[in-house]
Order: structure tokens, then sequence, then C-alpha cells
């Protein structure tokens, strides 16, 4: 009994110490309860559930030390919403999950981060990847990107190939419709159109998806950007695959949707994508990638046996970080039992906090969302993707990464290797195509009776079809000639029903607006206020608007034709320098020559007569000075341009004809009063208002070279006109017919010239444009124009060029002989005066001391007025040639003594030292020289002698 009780003791003992022992263990490791939400019978739900499993294990298996430890509560969404917030649900309140992992899809991530946002609930996704809800919460967490950050790199590729329209396709469902503002706005940032966006229900069947396709192929553009998720794209590539539009000329564009898992589509499908193109997120392949790609796969078959093989994606990667992640926040946190109200706050700072390598790059989050920065642009070949380049943030497209590169951003077709484009082709689509099955380009002509030569149209009476011809057209015809592809169209005249034009040109051009047509061709001005509705070529005219006037000959034969060579100013100008030279001269010369010398009207006619006598280098009068003798040269070399180009002028003026225009500018025709013509229906009236030209004043015409004729040849007096303004290539028909007795006068306002017409955003424009300058740039151009206005070369330059004698001459256009020869006088004539007064001080001096200013300038004047006997025209010795009468009475001359008489005061001289070789000419001398000496000098002379 009493072993019995023993034994009893000793196995309730043992009970009690394991128990004790096994609720030890529990205590020493915490349970952290993980919920898991995923479509499971999906590639990416397969995939998840695979890298979710693998990153608990080893997880745990590197670090064995940790006290905390994830249970997984995994529930199948079944792709429904209502079954994935109902899963959320049940492991929130049911299983006191801490953290949920999941939803897949965007459209489930809405009403599960509610629920977890009202329980505290940290929901952390790895593919929701829709913009819309990047802030939805606080406790949503997504560890992928959204789609929004893949829209600058697909802009980049649209730019790199030059492509200015594309049609998005896109699954009804919020996932699909998510990007399309981002991806909208990212075009138009590269100035790319989106005429169309087709729009597929996840429930389409595939006749609903090939009717879709259909209609796309009935359009022109042919560059599609696809973002679907994998399921529904790989109906609509099978379809399209189909239909034929995996052909030539397409191009097809894929979000990171397909591309992240293209390499684990079923064979089938990426057959269909063929030359497609599209955008993934870059995973470096490092060696821990390797080791992990190659268990991942192994996995993956073992828990999937009877899928087909796949290959690891972002999604599988995104799944394996995030699990780590969560596991080293609960570590971190160190979670008790107090329920998931109160770990929710702590947990998710936790996992904002994370930061570490993970086998999708540096795992580390911002504003709720991990952050990558680098996509791979792949070309779809064979069983997946083939990277041909790269796109970063930083740099644009670049063919290889390098983090030493230094270049700008890119968007160049050259930074991406080469394509092998749908069809198995390797050059680049064009992006449009004109329908196969479509109807022709309906091609506006305006009806116009003025100017057939330019363009005209007419209506055959048998087929009743629409023939246009001119000017324009050929030009039209003859750039779509030299498109590499083939455009079916048909002209359509804008017209009334009495055949007459329907509108005016802006109306014409607002039709392209309003699709009623496609284009629009004639002669259309290319104007501001129009290319806000429509697109334009280049322009293929000379552009301005200018005026047509008539032309008279201005030759004026009147008495004073002589004059008109030079103008006014200048006449003036030159008289003030003769003048002046003149001056100069005299005042050099006074005081040592006797040609300068006499009485006070005889010396100002010296002045104005050596001055003048320039002119026909006639001058007479001896220069003593070098000063003078070089004021005079500059002087006459002055004189000989002025009277070369005064020659020169007036012949012109005399023999050329001067065929002159009436009217010179739109000033004169306002000033005047005159009326001016203008084209009916033509923004010229707009701009004649514009010009403050009154309503009254102006007179509409239809657009007819003879109408223009006869109303200029009226005149304003008489019922026409004085001046027609019109464009400019218009003006040269008109002279073309009329090359006499009218000219162009202008231009007096800018435009562009002429263009084609096409809807904003055609791919026709920059294809017509590179025509047009091909046609410009050779002999094309110049044979239209002989074919119909032929060859007016002569009769242009008659009519267009005005032939008109020289304009006056200007002072400007001499200022700088001016210039020069004033600069020389005045600096002669001050080096005179120096030099006079340094000669001379010692006497001015002592002059009139006492006096004032005045009176000692007065004196001093007088003394200027003196002969300088110290010069040396006045000198003993001076040659025979110019020998003066002292120098006669010196040597003794009998006659000159005999004249003199020996009372003369001119004999006392010799007692003077001063004057020692001076001796006055006699009056009565016969001798011309003598003869000049004033009474003035005499008396001088007399006075100083005593």
């Amino acid at each position: 009994m009493e072993r019995s009780t023993q034994f009893t003791l000793l196995i309730c003992s043992s009970f009690v110490l394991a128990a004790v022992a096994q609720n030890g263990s529990r205590n020493l490791t915490a349970l952290f309860h993980v919920g898991v939400i995923l479509d499971l019978s999906t590639l990416v739900g397969k995939m998840g559930m695979t890298s979710i499993s693998m990153a608990v294990e080893d997880f745990y298996a590197m670090h064995r030390n940790y006290t905390s430890r994830l249970v997984l509560h995994t529930k199948d969404s079944r792709s429904d919403v209502i079954q994935a917030a109902s899963a959320a649900q049940d492991l929130i309140e049911n299983y006191e999950v801490e953290a949920i992992v999941g939803p897949q899809k965007s459209s489930q991530a809405i009403f599960v981060a509610e629920l977890g946002d009202k329980s505290h609930v940290p929901i952390i996704s790895f593919s929701a990847t829709s913009p819309t809800f990047s802030s939805l919460t606080p406790y949503f967490i997504r560890t992928t990107l959204n789609d929004s950050s893949q829209v600058s790199s697909i802009s980049s590729i649209i730019k790199a190939y030059g492509w200015r329209e594309v049609v998005l396709i896109y699954e009804d469902t919020e996932y699909g419709r998510g990007i399309i503002p981002y991806l909208i706005d990212s075009l138009q940032g590269v100035e790319t159109r989106v005429p169309y966006r087709s729009v597929i229900p996840i429930s389409a069947t595939d006749d609903q998806i090939m009717i879709e396709l259909y209609k796309l192929m009935t359009m022109r553009t042919r560059v599609f950007i696809l973002h679907m998720t994998p399921i529904i794209g790989s109906r609509l590539f099978l379809k399209a695959k189909e239909a034929g539009m995996m052909s030539e000329g397409f191009v097809w564009i894929l979000s990171t949707g397909l591309t992240n898992i293209i390499d684990s589509l079923d064979p089938s499908v990426t057959d269909t994508m063929q030359g497609a193109l599209g955008v993934k997120l870059y995973v470096p392949k490092t060696r821990k990638f390797n080791d992990f790609a190659t268990r991942w796969k192994r996995r993956f078959l073992q828990d999937h046996p009877s899928d087909e093989p796949s290959e690891l994606s972002i999604y599988a990667l995104s799944a394996y970080d995030t699990i780590w992640a969560v596991a080293m926040a609960v570590q971190k946190v160190g979670m008790g039992m107090l329920g998931a109200s109160m770990n929710g706050p702590k947990l998710l700072e936790a996992i904002l906090m994370s930061k570490f390598e993970g086998l999708s790059g540096d795992f580390y989050i911002i504003d709720g969302q991990v952050q990558y920065s680098t996509f791979q642009i792949i070309n779809v070949v064979g069983k997946g993707g083939r990277g041909i380049g790269f796109w970063t943030p930083e740099h644009g497209i670049t063919r290889q990464l390098n983090n030493s590169i230094t270049k700008g951003y890119s968007t160049s077709m050259t930074d991406l290797n080469t394509v092998i484009w749908p069809g198995d082709y390797n050059s680049v689509p064009k992006g449009w195509e004109i329908p196969v099955s479509g109807k022709k380009l309906r091609i506006g002509v305006p009806v116009t009776q003025g100017v057939p030569m330019l363009m005209n149209v007419e209506t055959d009476p048998v087929t009743h079809l629409t023939i246009a011809s001119g000017y324009c057209i050929d030009v039209f015809e003859s750039a779509i000639t030299k498109l590499p592809y083939a455009i079916p169209y048909e002209y359509v005249p804008f017209q009334t029903t009495q055949g007459k034009l329907a509108g005016s040109y802006n109306d014409l051009v607002y039709q392209v607006y309003l699709q009623k047509f496609d284009a629009v061709v004639g002669d259309v001005t290319i104007r501001y206020n129009r290319s806000l509705y429509v697109d334009f070529t280049l322009p293929f005219t000379e552009s301005g608007v200018s005026m047509i006037v008539p032309v008279t000959d201005g030759k004026n034969m009147n008495a004073w034709i002589f004059l008109q060579p030079l103008t006014l100013e200048l006449w003036l100008g030159s008289l003030a320098f003769f003048i002046f030279t003149g001056f100069v001269i005299w005042i050099m010369e006074h005081r040592i020559n006797t040609d300068f010398r006499g009485p006070f009207s005889h010396q100002l006619g010296t002045i104005f007569y050596f001055s003048f006598s320039t002119l026909v280098f006639s001058h007479r009068e001896k220069i003593e000075s070098n000063l003078s003798k070089l004021v005079v040269i500059v002087w006459v070399f002055v004189v000989l341009v002025l009277t070369s180009s005064y020659t020169a002028s007036l012949t012109s003026m005399l023999t050329v004809q001067q065929l002159q225009p009436t009217v010179t500018n739109v000033h004169e025709l306002l000033k005047n009063g005159d009326y001016v013509g203008y084209p009916r229906n033509s923004f010229v009236e707009i701009l004649l208002k514009q010009l403050n030209f009154e309503a009254s004043k102006m007179r509409a015409y239809d657009d007819s070279v003879d109408e223009y004729f006869m109303a200029l040849s009226r005149g304003s007096k008489n019922g026409g006109v004085s001046a027609v303004v019109h464009e400019i290539p218009y003006i040269k028909f008109f002279l073309a017919k009329h090359c006499t007795g009218f000219t162009m006068v202008g231009p007096i306002y800018k435009t562009a010239g002429f263009g084609f017409v096409f809807p904003k955003g055609s791919p026709l424009v920059p294809d017509v444009s590179r025509a047009i300058l091909n046609l410009t740039d050779g002999d094309s151009i110049i044979q239209i124009e002989k074919k119909w206005f032929g060859d007016q070369k002569t009769c242009l330059n008659q009519g267009s060029i005005i032939i008109s004698a020289p304009n006056s001459l200007s002072f400007c256009s001499f200022w700088g002989l001016f210039l020069i020869t004033g600069v020389v006088s005045i600096s002669s004539l001050f080096m005179f005066f120096i030099m006079f007064l340094y000669k001379n001080w010692h006497e001015l001096r002592t002059i009139d001391t006492d006096k004032s200013v005045w009176q000692r300038f007065r004196s001093w004047a007088r003394y200027y007025n003196k002969k300088d006997m110290k010069s040396y025209t006045f000198r003993i010795g001076k040659p025979d040639n110019n020998t003066s009468p002292s120098t006669s009475i010196m040597n003794g001359d009998s006659n000159v003594k005999a004249s003199t008489g020996d009372n003369s005061p001119n004999m006392i001289i010799h007692s003077c030292d001063l004057y020692t070789t001076y001796s006055p000419p006699v009056e009565e001398s016969s001798s011309p020289e003598l003869s000049r000496t004033s009474t003035e000098d005499r008396l001088v002379n007399v006075v100083v002698s005593h």
C-alpha cells in the first residue's frame, strides 16, 4: 500500500515536472500570428506563397537564437474582393493576427486596408501596385513600387522613337485605371497624344476582345501601351495574334504587370508577344540571388507539381523580403500577449524603420512604400524578355548601367540595343498607318475664283468627282509621293450649294478641328489663331504681307535738279567747312604772306575765293606756312571726294530711268486718306483695321488678278484704290501677269507663308514637312513654278524691283571726312597760336599793361595784324623768283630807288635795327607785288620808323 502510494506520487511528480518544463519552454519563445491573403489559383499567388514559406524557414534557420516566431495563417481570396475582406475580418477576429501580408490585388487592398486601420493591424502588400491608394491609411504598407513610378520610363521609350500618338489598352479594374492619369500626363510631357483609350472588362469574352481589336485596326495609330494583369493580358495577345496585329508596323509596349513575370508565362502566350517592348523592375543578379533562384525553382515545383516551371520574379522576391522585414520587426519589438490593438502601433513603426539588403535590393521604406529606381527595358524575343537597355531617373535611357556615368538625361534611340519588332523586322515602325479597310483621307480644298494658278477646284460633270489643280495642289501631291508609304486620299470642296466658298479660310481650317476634314490643302496661311486648333506643316511659299502699287517715272528735269545730289544738311555742312578752312588759312598766313593782306574787303574776298577755288583746284595764292600746307592737303582730299560723289550722283539722276512707286508705305496711305484694296474673306481685313484704316477707306475684291488691275489703274480718286494689300505669293502672281507699271512695296506685315493643315498631333505633319523640305531644297519646286507661271524672271524683275536713282547724299555719309579735316584744321590753328605766343610773348606782355583786359586784347590783335618781319618771306636772301621790293632796295636796284625817292620814309628804316631788312613796297610802283601793300601797312611802318 505504501509502495503503491509512493509510485503514484512519483508518476504525478513526473507529470508535474513535464508540464512545468513544457510551460517554461513556451515562455521562452513568443509566437507571433501573421495572416496571409493571396489568390492561390494565380501565378503571382503561387509564387508569393512559395517565397513566404521559404522566407520563414530561412530567417529562423539563420537566427536560431531569436525568441520570437512567426505563425502563418493563410487564406485564399479566390480573386474576389468580398472574399478577401471576409478573410481579413476572420484573421483579425478569430486568429488574432498581429499583421496581414497581402492582399494580392489593388481592388482588394482598399477594403482590407480599412479593416487594418480600424484594428491597428499593419497590412503589408507586395503586389498591389495601383497608385490611387498610396496613402490610403497609415497602416497600409506597400513593399513594391506603385505603377506611377514606371510611366516616365514608358514615355521615354515613346520619345526615343519619335511616336506622336499612342493608344492605351487597360483592364477595367482598380489596377488598370489607376495608372492612366499619370501615364497621360507623362506622355503629354513628351508631346504625345492619346487619341483613344481601349478599356477591356475583366469579364470580356474572346469575341468581345476581338471586336475591340478590330476597332483598333481601323484607326491609324499603331502604337499600343498595354497595362493588364497576366490573366487578361495573355488572352488579349492570343487574339491580337489571330487578328494580325503582331505583324509589321505594329508597336506594343508592356507595363510591369506583364513584364515582371514574362519569363514564367506559358510559351504559347509569349509566342504571341514576339517583338513587344516593355519595362520591368531591375534586380541585380548577385551570387545570393542566383543561389536563392535555384532553391526557389526546386521548391516551386515541389509545391505545385502540376504547374509549368516558373522563373523567379520581382513579386516572389518582394514577398520573401516582406516576411524578413516583419520577422525582424517582431524580434525588435519583442511582442507580449497584449493583443493586436496594443502591439499594432509598435510593430508598424518597427516595419517602417526596417532597412536591410534584401534579395530585391536595398530594402527601406519611404512614405509607406519601398523605394526602387532602376527599370530594365526588354524586348520579347524567344521564350522571354531580352534586355536592350535601362532607365534611371537621373540619366534616362542608357545601354549599360555604370555608376561613374557623367552624361545628362537621355531619351535617345541610339542608347538602346537593336530591337526586333513584331513580324521579325529590324526597321523602326513609324507608329501609324492608313487603315487597310479604312476610308480615304478627306482633304478639304477651298473653292476660289481668283488665282487659278495657285488653286483651282472643279467638278467633273460626268463622274461628279472633285478635280483640284494649281501650284498648291502640285506641291502637296509631290510631297505625298516622296513619303515612304502610300496615303489614299480624296479632295472634298469647301463650298455652298451654289458652288461658292462656304465661309472664310478660318472656317475652312476649323473643319479639321471638327473632324469633318482629315486635312486641308490650298493657299492657307499659317496663323497663330489657327494653330490653336490644328497643326501646320512647314511653309512652302515665301512669307509676308505687302502692297501692290502703281509706279511712275520719277525723273524730275527741273532747273534745280543740280541741287538734288546732296541733301540740305550736306550743302550747309560743306559751306560751313569751306568758310572755316579759308578762315584758318587766313589766320596762319596773314602775318607772313602778302597774298592774305590788304584792305578788309580784299582779305574777306581772299578767304572765300581761296576756299571755294579748291573745288576746281584753281587757287593761285601761294601758301607759305607748313601748317597751312597741311590743312590745305587734307582739305583738298575732302573736296576731291565730295566733288566725285556729287558728279556720280548727278549723272545717275540725269541718265538712269527712275521708276518710283506712287505710295511708299502704309502711313502715307493713312495720311492721304487713300482707298486701299484687300482680298475678300481674308485675314488682311483684320490686319488693315489693326493698322487704323477706316472701314470706309477699305474696298474688298474677289481674289482676282484682273479686278486688282482695274482698281489700281483707276486709282483712289476714280473709284479704285491706291494700293492693294495682299500676301506676297499672290503679289508675285499678279506681277507675273502685269509686269509693267506696278511694283511691290513692303513687306508691311510678317506671316509664316502657306502650309498644309492637319489635326493636332497628326503623325503626318513631320513626314509631310520633311517632304516639303526635300522639294524646296532641290529642283522640283522650280519645275512646279515654271509649270504654272512660266519663266517669268525678267518680267518679275521689271515689275517687282524698283529701279530708281540713288538717294541724295547726306551729311552722315561724309561725317568721317569732315571730322578729319576739322581735327587737322583746329590742331594746326592751336599749334600756330602756341608758336605765335612763344615767339612774341616778350613784346605782348609789355603792351598796355595798365589797361583793361579787353583793351589789352585789342592791342594784341593790332599787334597780330602786323607783318612778321622775322618771317622767311621778308628776310634778305629770298630767291629771285620771289624777290620782294625791300630786297631790291637793299640790293641797290636803281629803278626801285628812283621810284621811291630819297625823301621817302622808307629810307629811314635802315636806321632801325628791328626792321633792317624791311622796306615796304612803293605805292607808285607798277609791280603787282608792290601794289598789294595797303595804306594801313605803310602808316604803321612810318610810325615805327619815327
